[in-house]
């Protein structure tokens, strides 16, 4: 095993980042990510914690097994204009005090990040996440307790009718098969977010929810992120004070521009948090009226 000593850039907590890190291809136990990586020689695990003077201690294999996890953790994208940026946001302000540490997770592949963002369609997280691990583990060879993360020839191998008994419902299935077969997925790393994203909102079957999953777990990009989620269409609900359509949630993000992605994630944790500032005037944009809406009470 060869070491590094990370020091993130900008506010990092792997205890916040890795809180739902756990899957088929990497757990979380007493603080300590392990992951399942592919490399040039083969599958190997690497292992990462934070020390308490903020570093991150990261172990691997090869060098090539420690960049990826450098990938994974996200230490070296600094989020910290955003944090400073909306500070005093209505929304998100507070979210951004309590959760200042936390970024995304991020999938070694992009195949893995389409796998997760087809799987978490119109479904409860558990349910994805049971879907999630059942493919992944009937699709890539295991090391130790955990299994590598699935490729695009991995998942472009099955027939859709075996996804389909693994859980994924025909439609998914058949546009999960055909991204996997129709090209390399990890050439999205290689264009803007913004090409990214509209290459994957053109397939059937993909929206703005599912290439923001990909943008930012499979590509690590904080400019598209989880548009449109049902955490989202529950909070603007409350915020204006009616029924609202998913399309609609889209002015939720717009006012944070570049860092749309990130602030989703932020968004989404300070709602389940109570920390989102409902108790602020915030304009509905159907009809342009400030709705003031009461904050729910702790049970």
């Amino acid at each position: 095993m060869i070491e590094d000593v990370v020091r993130p850039a900008g506010p990092y907590s792997l205890r916040l980042s890795a809180r739902h890190g756990s899957d088929a291809t990497r757990s979380v136990r007493d603080g300590v990510l392990t992951a399942t990586i592919p490399c040039a020689d083969g599958l190997e695990q690497a292992r990462a914690w934070q020390r308490p003077d903020g570093t991150i201690c990261v172990q691997a294999v090869s060098e090539e097994g420690l960049l990826r996890m450098r990938f994974i953790l996200a230490v070296d994208d600094d989020h910290s204009e955003f944090l400073s940026r909306f500070a005093d946001d209505p929304l998100v302000g507070r979210a951004t005090r309590h959760f200042r540490g936390m970024r995304p997770l991020r999938t070694v592949t992009v195949a893995h990040a389409l796998l997760r963002a087809v799987a978490g369609q119109l479904i409860t997280s558990g349910e994805a996440r049971a879907i999630e691990r059942r493919v992944v583990r009937a699709t890539t060879r295991r090391l130790g307790e955990l299994n590598g993360p699935p490729t695009a020839a991995d998942l472009g191998a099955l027939a859709p009718a075996e996804l389909c008994r693994l859980g994924l419902g025909a439609r998914r299935a058949a546009t999960l098969v055909r991204l996997c077969r129709s090209g390399d997925l990890e050439q999205l790393k290689t264009v803007p977010t913004e090409v990214a994203a509209q290459r994957l909102e053109r397939e059937r079957g993909l929206g703005p929810w599912s290439a923001g999953v990909v943008c930012l777990q499979g590509l690590g990009r904080y400019e598209r992120g989880l548009a449109r989620d049902l955490g989202l269409v529950k909070l603007a609900a409350e915020l204006w004070g009616r029924r609202v359509d998913a399309e609609e949630t889209d002015a939720l993000l717009a006012p944070y521009g570049e860092w749309a992605g990130i602030a989703s994630v932020y968004l989404l944790a300070g709602y389940v948090s109570g920390l989102v500032g409902l108790r602020h005037e915030n304009r509905d944009p159907r009809n342009g009226q400030d709705r003031r809406v009461a904050p729910r009470r702790a049970a």
